[in-house]
C-alpha cells in the first residue's frame, strides 16, 4: 500500500455533525487532524429534519457550546425560526430549538473546518483499518490509497451497509442519492466487533406553491429570542413560520390498506426502529384509536420551495404516497419533492467502548455518532466533540476526558451507551439525567467552561468573563439573603400590586423572590442593587434562591452518587475471581470492565449485594498489589546491593 507523505495525529472518517465536532476539536487542541468525507458536499448535512435542539437536546448543544464546540454557533447563523420548549413546566426542562436553513448550515460549518488550522478535509471513502498489534496506525480509502495516523474516530452515520427502503423497492446508500459503505462494516466484523442493525427515515419534501397554508394553523417564531450559542451576540437570520395541521380517518384508512406494501411491516426491513420517533405506520399499528396525529410543515431553508412534512415519514411505495400525503387538509394538489423512505445501517454494540469512546478490541480507536446505535444530530455531535477531545488526550499523553452523570447531560449519554448499551436507536430525554435541575441550559457555561478552557477550546477571556460571572452571582445572592424588608405602605402596595400578600413584620428578602408572584426583578424594586448587573446574572440569582431547597436535596444526591464514583475499579481488576458473583454478572463485568463502582451500580443486574462483594474483593486486590509492590521494592534494593 502506498501511504500519503503526510502523516496525521487524527483521522476523523465521516463529517456529518459527529465527525466535525470531533475534527474541531482535536485540531483546536493542537493535533494534526484529516477529516474524510465521501461527498465533500454533503458536509454537516441535515437530512432529516433541518432543526437544531428540542427536549433534552437543547441542553447538550449547550453544553456542546459551553466545551467550546462549534454546533450552536453554526445554528444561530443559520437559524429561520426559534422557539423555546417546556416553559410551562420548571427551569430544569425548558429546552431551546431552531429550525434551520439546512443549506447554510452546511455552507457555514464546512467554511469553519476550510479555515481550522491544523485540520485538512479530503473526499474519500475510507474501506479498512489499518491496525499493527493492536493499535490503529492507519486508513485504506477504496483506491487503495493510506493515510497513517495515531488514532481513528469513526463517525460514519447511517452509511455503514446503508440500504433505503421505499415500499419494496431497495437501494443501496447511506442517505438518498449517495454511497453507502459495505466494506468498513465487513472489516470491522474482522477485527471482532459486534454489529447491529437499526432502522430510521425521513418524511417527504413538499413543494411550498403546492400547499394550501390557510388550513393550517401558523405558528410564528419566538419574537425577541435567546440565542443558542452563548457567543452569539446578535441574531441576524429572517425568522419564518411554521404550520400545524392534522392526519384524519381517509389517511388512516389509507396506511391500513397498505400495511403490506410497507418495507416496515412487509417483512423487508430487519433493523430496529426508534421508538421515540415511529413512522406513520407505527403510529397506525400501536396507536389503532387515535383519530388523528399532528403534521408539521417546517421550511428547509430560505431560498428553497422545501416543505419538510414532519409527522408523515414512512416507508410506502410512491404511488401510495401520494395518495397518503394528499389526503390530509390543505395538502389535496401537494406535490412530493422527494419521497419519504426508511433506511437501515449498521451500528457497533457501545458496550465494546471505553467511557472515553475508545474501542475495546483496537487500541487508539474512537466511535462517534449513529455508529454507536444513537439518533440524533445533537446526540452526534457530542459524541463528537467527547470522542475529539480525548483522541487528542491519548495523542498527547493527557489522562481521559470523562464528565459524570451530574456534571453534564453529555456524561448521561455516554454513561448510558457504555453501561448499558442500547438495541434500539438511542435518543437523550430529560428524564434520562437524574440531576436535570443542576444541568440547566442556562447554566451549562458555568458548570463546563473551565474544563472547556482547560482543555485549549476556551479562551482566556472567556473563562475571565466566566469566573466574573460567578463571583457577581455569589455577591447578589449574599445581598439578598442579607437584606430585611421593613413593612411600609410603599412596601406593601408594590406587593399587592405584584399580585403577592403584603407583609406584616420585616422578612428577609430571598423570602420574598421565593414567592411565585414575584421575580428578581421586582425585588429589586424593593431594594436596589448598587452595582448594573446583566440579564444572565439576575437570571442565575432569581434560579439559585426560588429553587433553594431542590437544589440542596439534590447537591445531596450527587455527593451520595459520587461516593460511589469515586471508588475506582484498578486496571487488570478480575471480575472471574470475585467469590459470591453470579456466572452471568462475572461474564457481564469482564465485558464491560467498568471503571468505577459507581458505573457497575448501573449494569442491569447488579444488586447492592454484589456491590458490597466487588467492593471487598476491590479492597482486597489492593492489598495483594501493594505487597507485590513492596516485594519487588525489596527484590530491587538487595540486587543493588
Amino acid at each position: 500500500m502506498v501511504f500519503y507523505q503526510k502523516k496525521y495525529d487524527i483521522i476523523v472518517v465521516g463529517a456529518g455533525h459527529a465527525g466535525c465536532e470531533a475534527a474541531l476539536a482535536s485540531a483546536r487542541m493542537g493535533c494534526s487532524v484529516l477529516l474524510m468525507a465521501i461527498d465533500l458536499d454533503k458536509v454537516a448535512a441535515m437530512p432529516c429534519s433541518p432543526s437544531i435542539g428540542g427536549m433534552a437536546k437543547g441542553q447538550l448543544v449547550k453544553e456542546i457550546d459551553a466545551l467550546g464546540g462549534e454546533m450552536a454557533r453554526v445554528a444561530d447563523k443559520t437559524a429561520i425560526q426559534y422557539r423555546t420548549l417546556n416553559t410551562k413546566k420548571g427551569p430544569a426542562v425548558h429546552s431551546s430549538r431552531t429550525q434551520n436553513d439546512k443549506i447554510r448550515y452546511h455552507i457555514v460549518m464546512k467554511a469553519v473546518i476550510e479555515k481550522q488550522p491544523n485540520l485538512d478535509l479530503k473526499q474519500a471513502m475510507v474501506e479498512r483499518l489499518v491496525v499493527d498489534g493492536g493499535r490503529i496506525v492507519g486508513v485504506e480509502d477504496r483506491t487503495g490509497f493510506g493515510y497513517q495516523t495515531k488514532t481513528v474516530i469513526l463517525a460514519t452515520g447511517t452509511f455503514l451497509s446503508g440500504l433505503i427502503h421505499i415500499g419494496f423497492n431497495s437501494i443501496r446508500a447511506g442517505r438518498a442519492g449517495e454511497f453507502a459503505s459495505y466494506s468498513l462494516p465487513e472489516h470491522l466484523k474482522e477485527l471482532g466487533f459486534k454489529l447491529g442493525r437499526m432502522k430510521t427515515g425521513t418524511p417527504p419534501r413538499l413543494k411550498r406553491s403546492s400547499i394550501d397554508f390557510s388550513r393550517f394553523t401558523k405558528q410564528d417564531a419566538e419574537q425577541d429570542p435567546t440565542p443558542f450559542s452563548f457567543f452569539t451576540q446578535k441574531i441576524s437570520m429572517p425568522q419564518v413560520p411554521s404550520y400545524i395541521g392534522h392526519t384524519n380517518k381517509k389517511s388512516h384508512k389509507i396506511v391500513q390498506e397498505n400495511l403490506k406494501h410497507s418495507a416496515l411491516y412487509g417483512g423487508i426491513i430487519k433493523g430496529i426502529s426508534a421508538r421515540y420517533c415511529p413512522s406513520f405506520e407505527d403510529k397506525i399499528v400501536r396507536f389503532p384509536d387515535r383519530k388523528r396525529h399532528q403534521v408539521i410543515l417546517e421550511p428547509e431553508g430560505l431560498d428553497t420551495d422545501e416543505i419538510y412534512a414532519s409527522g408523515l415519514g414512512n416507508s410506502l411505495p410512491m404511488e401510495t404516497q401520494i395518495e397518503f400525503v394528499r389526503s390530509v387538509d390543505g395538502l389535496e394538489e401537494a406535490e412530493i419533492m422527494r419521497p419519504a423512505y426508511a433506511i437501515e445501517y449498521d451500528y457497533v454494540n457501545p458496550l465494546q467502548l471505553s467511557p472515553a469512546l475508545e474501542s475495546k478490541p483496537v487500541s487508539g480507536l474512537f466511535m462517534a455518532g449513529q455508529i454507536n446505535g444513537t439518533s440524533g444530530y445533537e446526540e452526534a455531535a457530542g459524541q463528537g466533540i467527547w470522542a475529539g477531545i480525548n483522541a487528542a488526550c491519548k495523542v498527547q499523553g493527557r489522562k481521559p476526558f470523562i464528565l459524570d452523570r451530574s456534571q453534564a447531560y453529555m456524561g448521561v449519554m455516554i454513561d448510558d451507551l457504555v453501561t448499558r448499551g442500547t438495541c434500539e436507536p438511542y435518543r437523550l430525554f430529560t428524564s434520562r439525567a437524574e440531576y436535570r435541575l443542576m444541568l440547566r441550559e442556562d447554566n451549562a457555561d458555568l458548570r463546563l467552561m473551565e474544563t472547556g478552557h482547560g482543555l485549549g477550546l476556551i479562551d482566556n477571556n472567556t473563562l475571565k468573563d466566566v469566573k466574573e460571572r460567578k463571583k457577581q452571582i455569589a455577591k447578589e445572592i449574599k445581598r439578598i439573603k442579607g437584606t430585611v424588608i421593613k413593612p411600609s405602605k410603599d412596601t406593601n402596595d408594590y406587593l399587592l400590586s405584584c399580585g403577592t400578600r403584603p407583609v406584616n413584620n420585616g422578612v428577609y428578602l430571598d423570602q420574598l423572590l421565593k414567592r411565585a408572584e414575584l421575580n428578581y426583578h421586582a425585588v429589586e424594586t424593593l431594594s436596589k442593587s448598587h452595582e448594573n448587573f446583566g440579564k444572565r446574572v439576575a437570571g442565575q440569582v432569581e434560579l439559585e434562591i426560588k429553587y433553594e431547597g431542590y437544589i440542596k436535596r439534590q447537591l445531596l444526591e450527587i455527593e451520595k452518587f459520587r461516593n460511589l464514583e469515586r471508588i475506582k475499579i484498578p486496571e487488570g481488576f478480575d471480575f472471574t475471581g470475585v467469590h459470591g458473583l453470579s456466572n452471568e454478572l462475572r461474564e457481564k463485568l469482564s465485558r464491560i470492565q467498568p471503571i468505577s463502582l459507581g458505573q457497575t451500580s448501573r449494569i442491569d443486574g447488579i444488586t447492592p449485594a454484589a456491590i458490597s462483594m466487588l467492593m471487598i474483593a476491590i479492597k482486597a486486590f489492593g492489598k495483594r498489589s501493594q505487597a507485590l509492590h513492596m516485594h519487588v521494592f525489596r527484590a530491587t534494593n538487595i540486587a543493588t546491593l
